[in-house]
């Protein structure tokens, strides 16, 4: 069959083609693919071309698919997994496979399995190792968003912390702690701090960091700190650029006592510096916001590795167990990942969105793969409303959800575009 997709060939080289998949084969299954979030580590793929890590070196004549943070439904199954999928089924999925030590992953280094296409075919070691999940949420939007959720969430359970006695390390944030986001009012970090408010570890204090006043407005109202109260958190947007000396800024907001955990969410020096050194005693830095220079370093405080038993770590996605907690949790309105998403488009808009999305404001750019459009930001259906009776009607369901994407939106869309749900 036929199927319309995004390609990588190289170095900045992304194509929208029509091109035809293979039959699947018995240990195989098809699937239609319906939304894809974009993500600032395609982004570095396609920066690094052969470079990365992930990506195979035939590229050039047998070019991947791209996006990982897919959703869709099944549409036929192989005959080895018939007793475990259904035809019609929708899914999540996760792709950090790790399958017998292999890099490979969705988006990165398949030919025909990656979510910006109408129709993958998802290979046998995606479902032995179980990265081929059932979802029952109301919409796809959310099954893609809980992949990057899920790198938040398992980023917070790779915390640790020790203490003298022993040499047992304590998993996870510390309970009722000080925690910190350096450069958390972007998309990835607003999903931390979502998780962060209704985690187990609940704590006391969370201080999100940014220099954007227009991102720290809108952190503000869709994550706004009187709800954090009702949940016995004290949740502060602080913007460092305007602080004197942040260092002191930030240690007087936790009385002197610093930051039990410290998380990264921007790859700059100075920032790693500063998380560095608001950590408290026994207190974990995660390196969480991946670099795409392999000499990327910063200046490190080491007296206080020795001597006050700070400790620094990194994590890059999040296990199987991870995507199903964030899958839980926005299934059941726990948490709403649309505060992530900014922009939603079509396929034709991948390829041209990934290449630029440092230049692009805003948070998630959400892509819907069974049609075209541009890549649109919520906030200017309005205008676009004045001249287009879709977007209006777009424009006034989305103000109803606090300006945020939402199922009906979804459902709209579909409409709008002529796309049937099912196989």
């Amino acid at each position: 069959m036929k199927t319309r997709a995004v390609r990588m060939y190289g170095k900045m080289d992304l194509r929208l083609e029509e091109f035809e998949l293979p039959e699947i084969k018995d240990d195989e299954i098809l699937a239609k693919i319906y939304s894809d979030s974009l993500c600032m580590s395609t982004y570095k793929l396609a920066l690094q071309g052969k470079k990365h890590k992930r990506c195979p070196q035939n590229v050039d004549t047998h070019p991947i698919i791209t996006g990982h943070e897919f959703s869709g439904i099944i549409v036929k199954v192989g005959r080895k997994w018939q007793d475990q999928f259904k035809p019609g089924e929708r899914f999540a999925q996760q792709p950090a496979l790790n399958y017998k030590g292999s890099m490979a992953s969705p988006g990165y280094s398949y030919e025909y399995f990656g979510g910006d296409t109408e129709y993958c075919i998802f290979p046998h070691e995606a479902m032995e190792v179980g990265a081929l999940m059932p979802f029952e949420g109301d919409s796809f939007y959310k099954s893609s968003l809980g992949e990057p959720l899920s790198c938040s969430i398992g980023a917070m359970h790779a915390m640790y912390h020790t203490k003298q006695a022993n040499y047992h390390h304590e998993m996870g944030m510390k309970p009722h702690g000080n925690l910190i986001i350096m450069g958390g009012c972007g998309p990835m970090g607003l999903g931390a701090v979502s998780y962060a408010l209704v985690s187990k570890y609940h704590p006391d204090l969370i201080v999100v960091t940014d220099v954007n006043d227009a991102k720290i407005a809108r952190a503000e109202q869709v994550l706004p700190p009187k709800k954090a109260e009702e949940l016995g958190i004290r949740l502060m947007y602080v913007n460092t650029a305007k602080m004197d000396d942040p260092k002191k800024g930030l240690m007087d907001i936790s009385e002197g006592h610093g930051y039990d955990d410290v998380m990264v969410y921007v790859p700059i020096p100075a920032v790693a510096t500063l998380a560095n050194s608001v950590l408290a005693y026994d207190g974990c830095m995660n390196f969480f916001s991946g670099p795409a220079d392999k000499n990327f370093s910063a200046t490190v405080n080491l007296y206080d590795c020795h001597y006050n038993a700070t400790h620094i770590m990194g994590t890059t996605g999040g296990n199987n167990d991870d995507l199903i907690e964030a899958n839980t949790l926005t299934g059941k309105g726990i948490i709403d990942p649309a505060i992530m998403v900014t922009h939603v488009g079509g396929l034709n808009s991948v390829a041209e969105c990934t290449c630029n999305l440092p230049n692009i404001p805003g948070g998630k750019k959400l892509a819907y793969t069974q049609f075209d459009m541009p890549m649109t930001a919520i906030e200017d259906f309005g205008k676009l409303g004045e001249k287009d009776p879709f977007f209006k009607e777009l424009d006034e369901c989305c103000k109803e959800h606090n300006g945020l994407w939402n199922p009906e939106a979804e459902r709209l869309i579909f409409s709008h575009f002529g796309v049937t749900v099912g196989v």
